[in-house]
Parts: C-alpha cells; structure tokens; sequence
C-alpha cells in the first residue's frame, strides 16, 4: 500500500476509534448480576467477618453502595430466585409451594417458572440486549414432554445458556449423604422394619403352634421387601446422573455432572461472554461510524479516490476487525449477564487451589473460591474497559443454611451474623442477605444504606434502564432502587413488605411514612428443634404449617430496626401503640392479599414428582445417561 493510502487508514481509524468511544458513551448500561446460593450475610468481610477472605466482594462493596437491610422475598431457592427475576412475589406466580417441599427435587418435574411470567431477561432482550445465564437455573425445564423446554431460561429470555438447571445438592457428589434420608427412612426403612417384624410374628406363631401361615404369605413379604430395597437402591444408583447434570443452551454437555474445576469453567464462560460482548460493541460502533461517515459523504467520487487508494471503508472495518482476533458477526449490544454460582449450597466443592486453604473448613474453601471467580469478573470489566458502563449487582437468594451439619459434626453453613435463624425461615437471618450494587460515575462509591430493599427491585431497577416500560397487565412488587441508590431519595419506596413461608403469610414488614421505625409481626413462627437451637435440626429445615409452627393471636411484634436480633418481642405494656401498629399490619396484609389471584401451582405434588416421559437424557441406554461433552477450560461459549 503506498504511504499516503496508509496515512489515509491510520487518520480514519483514529477518527472511527473517536466515534467509537462517543458511541459506547451515549450507550445503555450493561449488567452482571451475580447471584450466590445460601451465602449468609455473615459470611463476607464487608459485612463484618474477619476470617473468611473475601477481598474480591468487599472491593465490590467499596466501589458501590453496600445494603444493610436487603431482603430475600422468600428463604428459599426457587420461589426467592422466581421473585429475582420477575420482580413479583412468588406466590402470584404460583411459585410457592402449599406442602412441606418447597422447592423442584427432580429434573424431570414438569412445574417451573410459568411462560406467562416476565422476566427482566425477556424485557431487555426487547431493548436489544444479548442476555446470559450462567450456573444454576432451579425454576423447571419442561411442562409436558421433554422437548418444549417452557421452563427453560432459553425460554424466559436468556439467549444462552450455560449451567445446571436443577439444583446442587448432596446427592451430586459422591459420599456426601442424600437429603433424601427422612424420606428414605419413611417410605423404606420403617416399611422394611414392620414387614421384618410380621415375618418373625409369624415365624414365632407358628413355633408356638398358635397360627399356621400359608407360604404365599412368607413369600408375599420377602417379595414386598425385595422390592422395597430394590426402588431404593434404584434411586441411589439413578438419582445423580438423572438430576444432576449441566446444560449449554438446551443440550446436555456433561452427565452426571463434575465438580472438577466446576467453578473455573463457569467462570471462564462468562468470562468469554464478556469478551465477546465487548467486540461485539466495538464492532457495532465502527459500523455505525461508516454509515454515519457515508451519510455525511455527499460526494461520491471520495469512495473512488478510497478505492484508489488500496482500502474500502468495508475492508478497513474488517482488517480493523481481524486485528482483534475476531471474525464479523451480528452485534446485540448491550449485555445482561447472570452468573448464578452453585456456592454455597451443599455439596461443597472447591478446586484444589482453594481445598484446606480457609479457617472455616470447606465451607471456608468454597466461599473463598466463590470470592476469587468474582474478582475474575471484575477484572475482566476493567480490563475491557467496561466497568464505567456496566451495574454489577450482588446477593444470595437466601440466608445461610444453619442446619448443614455432617454426620462428623463439621458445620457445613454459612453465617448469619447478628441475626435470628436461617434458611427456609422469615426470622432475619433467613431473609436479610447481602446487597451490593455498583456502577462508577453514577453510584457513588463506599455509601451504606440501611433502608428496606428487595431481591424484587432489581427487576425494575434494570428494566427503567435499559429503557423498558414495566408491564401494565400484573402486579410487579419490587421499586425502582436508582433513587434509593443515587441519594435523590433517603427512604425506601417499600412502605410494607410481606414475608412468605412457602405460599402461607408469615410477617409483615412496616417502614412507616416520616420514621425511623421498622417493625415486622408474625402470625406464625417456626418452632425450632431442639429446644434451644437456631434452627430446625431434627427436620433439617424449618416447615411452614401444622404442628411445625407455633401461631401467634395476636402477631408477635418486633421493631426491627432497635431489635434486629428478635430477641425481645414487644407487648402492649412494653409499647403503648402496639395495637395500633398492628392494626395498620393487619390491614396491609388484607389489601395486598386482595391483589393476589388463583393460579396454577407449579409446586404441587404432581409438578413436583419424577414423570419418566420428561426425562432429560444425553444418550440412548436407558437410564445410564453418561456423557461428557464439556470443554474443560470453560470458553466456549456462542
């Protein structure tokens, strides 16, 4: 190329890097949403601990705004994360369960997050958004054969896919016990023991001469039992590579799932998503730069004197291209991006460069290792040059899990903090888990906010900005948290907040106009086991009715925000507006619960229970299901 054609490429390229630049300044933000699985907000340095490492959050905390008071809307996995992403209390969805499980157990269940419901996925994907969900789904698959994904995240506006869509559990790693054991000890082992027992009633009986049993009836009871221990073997044996299995998009990479480097392959995908959204954007403003360079063009003969010169604005844009490693594609931009971490529900797992290297044992392992794949993100956002335009935002879906105890005795939950119960429970330490959000320029960095907020308010939060209007047709409970975030505001727009044990009415929250107070009621509370403890450890959770609950007539009343432990609940004497305020609660909970329609339970027991003919299996030997098509490093992605 002569010299003066390329001083003619190097002068454009500056001038297309500089519209480039303009470009990304007037373009919507991105999102990284990071959410965690049973972290207590406890567990972070930023929010009090000093034992557990976790640099990488509490620099995402001093960078952003940290929520002392950020609510799950519900304390367990799949109805919290079912509000998360539509921004509604999950009963309205009928994603809140009205029995003792509360939450999908099986792959092959065909309840699920409804296609009706909207996520905040589906409406920035109308804004022109390229959306992924990375690591664990937990709201349903496929409703009625095993082809219609209508619970997929493909399905709620994720474009890709990448992750577990159940849920981590014991039962996928071996030699980490079952949380099946009640239910085994229900439906096998005390069937098992009353047939042992009919059969030396009758062996006794006819020793003593009493009743002569016929040999059917001998025979009928080692058959019984025969195939007792068979379904339970056949369930341990089947269980793991049936539900415990990873996905890209809507196939299946790798069953039964490995946990070796689980989180660095994750991490590295959504480290790749990051970077190939970045030259997307690139690619997307050089492009609008020649049209906008075209159209101001009004001479045509300087396309010819271009040519002339060795380069076409067309080839230009893709030697520029090249330079960067990357072929031409099809730009969405901007992006959403959720990492959904598998830590810190159980099993625990962490690589062997975390593995004993924590004071808190593997629990400790597994946080610090969640720690390091979040400062891999960050990283990436700086490195990229990104972190000026995209919020990050991070929370778990509940509190810690205080009932994870071994058979050995190592504690294998999280902490609390300061505050009362856990997961699967609406005392504060089941609920009040931790918020960061942060994004440079616009949030101001190191603020503390210590106002009533909801996991719900990210919903509207990101749809206001990325441009999309809020739904008109349902009920959307979380508010918009800029104002909140920004300082324009000093309060919360939540005024109450209502508090759910599966689909039952727990508590009621009220931060009442023009206070400081807080007070919460509950109508009923867990009754914790055994006595004395801070939790339900003969159940392993806490259950949300019948003989596992104590009610309460009138609501026992706390004011939160003196008591935040719910150690000293209030009386008439000890707070002269107590029926007052109770009053008002009371009231609140009659009006929301006029807002709430009849629908479907996806939690039901037939939406819960394993429907062979849903099975999701990535080869054709039955039910072996064994396939390994994960790329080890992680960066494939689309």
């Amino acid at each position: 190329m002569p010299q003066k054609g390329r001083d003619m490429m190097t002068l454009l390229l500056l001038l297309l890097f500089l519209c480039e630049t303009q470009s990304w300044a007037a373009s919507k933000p991105n999102f990284v949403l990071l959410m965690a699985d049973d972290l207590g907000i406890g567990d972070p340095g930023c929010y009090g601990n000093k034992t557990l490492r976790t640099p990488n959050i509490d620099r995402l905390a001093r960078g952003g705004v940290k929520l002392t008071q950020h609510l799950a809307a519900s304390p367990l996995c799949t109805p919290s994360r079912a509000a998360f992403m539509t921004g509604r209390y999950p009963v309205r969805s009928g994603m809140a369960s009205q029995s003792q499980v509360g939450v999908f157990l099986f792959s092959a269940s065909s309840g699920g997050l409804p296609p009706s419901e909207i996520t905040f996925a589906k409406l920035l994907k109308d804004q022109g958004y390229s959306t992924a969900l990375i690591g664990k789904w937990h709201l349903g698959i496929s409703c009625h054969d095993p082809g219609d994904f209508c619970h997929h995240p493909t399905s709620h506006g994720f474009d890709y896919f990448h992750g577990l869509p159940l849920t981590n559990m014991r039962d996928c790693k071996l030699g980490e016990g079952s949380v099946f054991t009640a239910a085994f000890r229900l439906l096998v082992l005390l069937p098992m023991q009353l047939i042992a027992l009919a059969l030396l009633t009758l062996v006794v009986l006819k020793w003593l001469g009493l009743f002569r049993a016929p040999p059917c009836a001998f025979l009928f009871l080692f058959l019984l039992a025969t195939l007792l221990l068979g379904l339970l073997l056949g369930f341990l044996h089947y269980f793991r590579p049936l539900n415990c299995f990873l996905m890209r998009n809507r196939d299946i990479t790798q069953q039964p799932m490995s946990y070796d480097n689980l989180t660095q392959r994750l991490t590295a995908d959504a480290a790749h998503f990051l970077r190939r959204m970045h030259v997307e954007m690139r690619w997307r403003a050089l492009q609008s730069c020649v049209l906008e360079a075209r159209g101001r063009d009004a001479d045509a003969g300087q396309d010819r004197r271009r040519e002339e010169k060795g380069m076409t604005e067309d080839e230009m844009l893709r030697w520029h291209h090249r330079l960067h490693g990357h072929e031409f594609e099809n730009a969405e931009t901007p992006f959403l991006l959720v990492l959904s971490f598998l830590h810190m529900h159980t099993a625990l797992f962490s690589s062997k460069d975390f593995a004993g290297k924590s004071q808190h044992g593997s629990y400790g392992d597994a946080a610090e290792e969640m720690d390091w794949s979040v400062g891999q993100i960050l990283d990436v956002l700086d490195e990229l040059k990104l972190a000026n335009n995209t919020l990050v935002y991070f929370s778990s879906d509940q509190g810690a899990h205080v009932e994870e105890v071994t058979v050995k005795g190592e504690v294998q939950g999280g902490s609390n903090g300061i505050y009362k119960g856990g997961k699967a429970n609406n005392w504060e330490g089941g609920i009040r888990v931790p918020g960061i959000v942060r994004w440079p320029g616009v949030i101001q960095a190191g603020l503390e906010i210590d106002e009533p907020t909801s996991n719900m308010d990210i919903f509207p939060t990101v749809a206001k900005l990325a441009g999309s209007p809020l739904p008109q047709d349902r009920v959307i409970d979380g508010r918009d948290l800029m104002p909140l975030l920004q300082m324009r505001t000093q309060r919360s727009e939540h005024e109450f907040l209502f508090h759910y044990c599966n689909s039952y009415l727990n508590a009621v929250r009220w931060h009442p106009p023009n206070s400081t107070s807080i007070w919460k009621a509950f109508f009923f509370t867990p009754k914790f086991s055994p006595e004395g403890a801070n939790g339900c450890f003969d159940t392993h959770v806490c259950f949300c009715y019948g003989q596992y609950v104590t009610y309460h007539d009138p609501p026992l009343l706390f004011e939160i925000s003196r008591d935040p432990r719910e150690r000293n609940p209030l009386t008439p004497t000890s707070e002269p507006r107590f029926w007052e305020i109770l009053e008002a609660m009371q009231e609140a909970a009659a009006r929301h619960a006029r807002t709430l329609q009849d629908v479907p339970n996806q939690l039901s027991l037939g939406n819960l229970m394993w429907k062979p003919w849903l099975q999701l299996c990535c080869s054709s030997l039955g039910l072996s299901c064994q396939c390994d098509r994960e790329d080890q490093d992680g960066r494939h992605s689309p």
